[in-house]
């Protein structure tokens, strides 16, 4: 899918795109650019998961004042199992600080926004291009959030865009980070080189059949570059997450990226040698993993459901 220059709102860029199945069709919520570069999240439906439909109106736009100048951005969505909403965590951005917000829909195309989830004496550390440490305050994206209660009676989101952490809510609308504290609340860190950089949630964890309590949990990473890949180049990984023992961090990570920048787009873009996913969806016996291009298109990748 790409930017329609004659539609103001996503007239320069479109990517980074989650997901959902409701009955036949697969509704995604993509974020789009116009010429500012300012975004907006739309929303589009297929009846196939590659060809779309888009809504001439975006969906989610900036109306609050920490929104002001950088839009709305990267949305991740669950449904409710118990009322039903559509939960969807996004990024508000005002060109100083991105923070984590969370929505609820009925119809998946009127949304309450519920503001930011964490608290503003939130700080972390982040890595610069050239390896540099560098301490940010109030700094906070990407919830992927868990759409099923813990045997804690709690559900969970994994948030985060240095390393990762948690947070914890009893209704998926009202969240609050289990510590306020990187020094107490790092749930996974940077292991590979691939991931020397950041480390950032992807779309939901997706809870494997016939294993217990086992999850697939999709993330992103970028790099300093070096090895096989170039500087700040983004990959799409996967992790291994016990349910039940949430908090000791992923048991598992594979140790090569499913993806991995290679067509032209990926390779040159708004931002150059990116892959970077917030959706997936198994619809019609497939994988469909929605993922941005070069910070500019978007992609599909596919897989047989086995």
């Amino acid at each position: 899918m790409k930017p329609d220059p004659n539609i103001e709102w996503e007239s320069a860029y479109l990517y980074n795109a989650t997901a959902i199945v409701v009955d036949t069709y697969v509704f995604m919520l993509y974020r789009a650019q116009n010429r500012a570069k300012v975004s907006s999240i739309g929303i589009a439906w297929s009846i196939d998961g590659v060809s779309f439909c888009k809504h001439k109106n975006p969906i989610l736009t900036a109306t609050e004042i920490y929104e002001q100048g950088g839009g709305v951005e990267d949305p991740r969505i669950v449904r409710d199992p118990i009322s039903k909403l559509f939960i969807v965590t996004y990024t508000a951005y005002d060109l100083k600080t991105a923070r984590l917000c969370v929505g609820t829909s009925e119809d998946l195309f009127h949304w309450r926004k519920y503001g930011p989830i964490v608290p503003s004496i939130w700080n972390d550390i982040a890595i610069t291009s050239n390896g540099d440490r560098i301490i940010r305050s109030n700094w906070s994206k990407s919830g992927a959030i868990f759409n099923e209660k813990n045997k804690d009676g709690k559900y969970y989101m994994i948030w985060g865009d240095s390393q990762l952490h948690l947070a914890e809510s009893q209704d998926l609308k009202h969240w609050k980070v289990t510590s306020d504290s990187i020094n107490t609340n790092t749930w996974a860190k940077q292991i590979f080189h691939r991931e020397n950089k950041l480390i950032e949630s992807g779309p939901a964890p997706i809870k494997m059949a016939g294993a217990e309590n086992k999850w697939i949990f999709f993330y992103n990473a970028a790099t300093t570059g070096g090895k096989d890949l170039p500087k700040d180049t983004y990959t799409v990984n996967e992790m291994l997450i016990d349910y039940d023992d949430l908090k000791s961090g992923p048991l598992a990570r594979l140790e090569r990226p499913i993806l991995k920048p290679e067509l032209a787009n990926e390779l040159k873009g708004q931002v150059n040698h990116v892959v970077f996913c917030e959706g997936i969806v198994q619809f019609k016996n497939q994988w469909f993993l929605y993922y941005g291009q070069g910070d500019s298109e978007l992609g599909v990748a596919m897989a047989p459901v086995t």
